[in-house]
């Protein structure tokens, strides 16, 4: 099992993108689009778009190197870590799995490509942390995915979203319906956010979130299911009790954020210490279920 605990952070030019970056080894076509020679020239304003998906997808698969030298471009010409995540990694990442599933990648240069795409995250996250403005709240969100899952940038990305803003994340990859019961009951959370990327999961899941409800330490616990199957069959995760996300990690945030009433929140806390008294035993009963 991987499982992280991040604590809250502490605290327009002229010149056009342009990237010389040009990978022999791999050929992506994304549709119709200006001709890639040398790179792209057009204005700072604009959008991260096509072209600058397929340089990215690029130098993901060539080599960590290429990949760091073409995002410190764009960011010295101008663009935030938060848009280059959420429409140039992001947008990569959705491309390269469409690629794998066209069989247009082989299964190697995809997870080379991702793994750089992740490693430059972990790379970037001080400055990315940086740009942020935490509120003066302090909550905690376990951000989990579904046992054995290996899909881990999207949630990593999901979880620098939730520290930029200030919230206290516990970052978890289960490897089994036990594991994901124990980290659920594993402390207080004021909300949980629940990824599935396949359905293999789905009825186990659904039905350990119905009986996690009831012994979990914040009986208000705000809980939410997104991933990939949030948008393939979202009528499979139509869960009580629960929130279906359609959202990108920014709008996830400020979605999560805001639902948190503080009314409701700080009487809560005065019961956290009775309540962990008897989670260790609710934690028993659920394991043999």
């Amino acid at each position: 099992m991987t499982q992280f605990k991040f604590d809250p952070p502490n605290t327009s030019p002229s010149t056009p993108w342009t990237s010389e970056f040009q990978d022999a080894r791999v050929t992506i076509e994304l549709g119709t689009s200006p001709r890639l020679v040398g790179g792209t020239t057009f204005s700072t304003k604009s959008a991260i778009d096509q072209n600058q998906v397929k340089l990215l997808i690029q130098a993901a698969v060539h080599s960590i190197e290429e990949t760091r030298k073409l995002l410190m471009k764009w960011r010295r010409q101008g663009q935030s870590l938060s848009d280059i995540y959420l429409y140039g990694i992001t947008e990569s990442a959705k491309a390269i799995g469409e690629l794998w599933f066209d069989d247009k990648l082989d299964f190697l240069n995809i997870t080379i490509a991702l793994s750089h795409l992740h490693q430059i995250m972990e790379e970037l996250s001080p400055e990315f942390l940086a740009e942020g403005h935490p509120g003066s709240k302090e909550l905690s969100l376990l951000l989990m995915a579904e046992p054995g899952s290996q899909h881990g940038l999207g949630l990593f990305m999901l979880s620098e979203f939730f520290r930029q803003a200030g919230w206290r994340v516990t970052l978890a990859m289960p490897q089994d319906m036990a594991e994901f019961k124990r980290i659920f009951l594993s402390d207080w959370f004021d909300a949980a956010v629940l990824s599935l990327p396949t359905d293999r999961y789905i009825d186990s899941v659904a039905k350990a979130v119905a009986e996690l409800r009831k012994a979990t330490t914040n009986p208000h616990l705000k809980l939410y299911v997104g991933g990939p199957m949030a948008h393939i069959s979202p009528e499979l995760l139509n869960w009580p009790g629960t929130v279906l996300l359609y959202t990108d990690a920014r709008q996830t945030v400020r979605l999560v954020t805001q639902a948190m009433d503080v009314s409701q929140h700080e009487p809560v806390q005065i019961s956290r210490n009775t309540r962990s008294r008897s989670c260790v035993e609710e934690l028993g009963q659920i394991n043999t279920m």
